[in-house]
């Protein structure tokens, strides 16, 4: 299929540049994909659609302040943008996108006021193996240098309300590791999720690490040829179990964002049952794939000609989607990060 054919017109001024003053109290576009109609109401309208028994997946990844500002020894400003942990087992070891990324060589250190952080290896792209001095130091620079790693359509430096506002409340303090937030979950509030679990809503954590590749733009002609970068997700023994019970009874599973939709769907089934696991996930859903565990998606609306609004199209149908954020440009809703939702029948 042509990337073009996930393309659609979006005036800038609906780019959210903040959040909702109310995190439930964003606007909430509902698409019925067995009769194609919509509504549009406010999130917290969503504990509605849920029944009894069903099952509500959060990532509960949390954000770190991946984007660093230091300088060279020439006193020139470089930017390391942490990705996650390098491959070589070594915790020192990072991944890191390096800008401007021609100048810096192998050998050479970034510093951060008296502390300073070495390029190991090149990657290519910008991509960088560097090494922290010491495990101490890593979280001083984090702490003293870091910036929320904002996405590049939010044209404004990082407040220090976005430290809580660019994080889910289901966060956990214990899955810091994402670079990008998952921001379908954004919507909830403390008191609605309450409101689910007094109707009987199962809660179901699982963890994706969000990486920056999550906003890498697709720029093949053709959708089959893209890939996707690969990022660390969990899906635990507990999680496991909730979810086949819920399937069991006979109860829906409610993904809450991409990440969970890509969490879900890369677990492996055995006898018709999730089972849990660990490791790098690198599934690139699109149109022809079969779901085999998402019934209903909970969503914010996403950048066009994207991996994600590809895999929302892969879940509800192309035409319905795109005719969908039609109607949600006609009705001013807000977009990507900071926007508003979509909840998907």
């Amino acid at each position: 299929m042509k990337i073009e054919l996930f393309d659609y017109d979006l005036p800038p001024e609906l780019i959210a540049q903040y959040p909702s003053r109310k995190r439930d109290q964003s606007r909430l576009l509902v698409l019925n994909r067995a009769t194609g109609k919509t509504e549009i109401t406010h999130f917290n309208a969503v504990v509605d659609f849920l029944q009894p028994g069903d099952g509500l997946v959060v990532n509960r990844t949390k954000v770190f302040k991946a984007r660093l500002n230091g300088r060279r020894a020439t006193g020139a400003r470089v930017e390391l943008f942490l990705v996650r942990p390098d491959a070589t087992g070594d915790p020192l070891e990072w991944l890191a996108l390096v800008s401007p990324s021609r100048r810096v060589k192998p050998g050479e250190s970034v510093l951060f006021d008296e502390d300073r952080v070495e390029l190991i290896e090149y990657y290519g792209d910008g991509r960088w193996r560097v090494r922290f001095r010491s495990d101490s130091s890593r979280r001083r620079i984090i702490s003293r240098c870091g910036h929320v790693p904002l996405p590049h359509y939010i044209r404004r430096d990082d407040l220090p309300t976005d430290i809580r506002r660019y994080q889910t409340v289901f966060a956990d303090a214990e899955r810091v590791g994402a670079v990008a937030a998952p921001t379908a979950g954004f919507h909830f509030t403390r008191p609605l999720l309450k409101k689910l679990e007094t109707k009987r809503i199962e809660r179901i954590e699982i963890c994706l690490h969000v990486g920056p590749g999550t906003f890498k733009p697709v720029s093949v002609d053709r959708i089959e040829d893209h890939t996707v970068d690969p990022e660390m997700a969990e899906l635990d023994i507990s999680a496991a179990k909730a979810i086949n019970k819920v399937r069991e009874r006979g109860g829906k599973i409610w993904a809450v964002g991409t990440t969970s939709v890509r969490t879900l769907e890369s677990a492996p089934i055995k006898n018709g049952k999730i089972q849990p696991f660990e490791g790098m996930v690198d599934l690139y859903i699109r149109p022809g794939h079969e779901f085999r565990v998402v019934d209903h998606l909970i969503t914010n609306f996403h950048l066009p000609k994207s991996s994600l609004i590809i895999l929302v199209a892969a879940f509800a149908g192309r035409e319905r989607v795109l005719e969908a954020y039609r109607e949600a440009v006609a009705a001013q809703m807000r977009f990507y990060s900071y926007g508003d939702a979509m909840l998907i029948l």
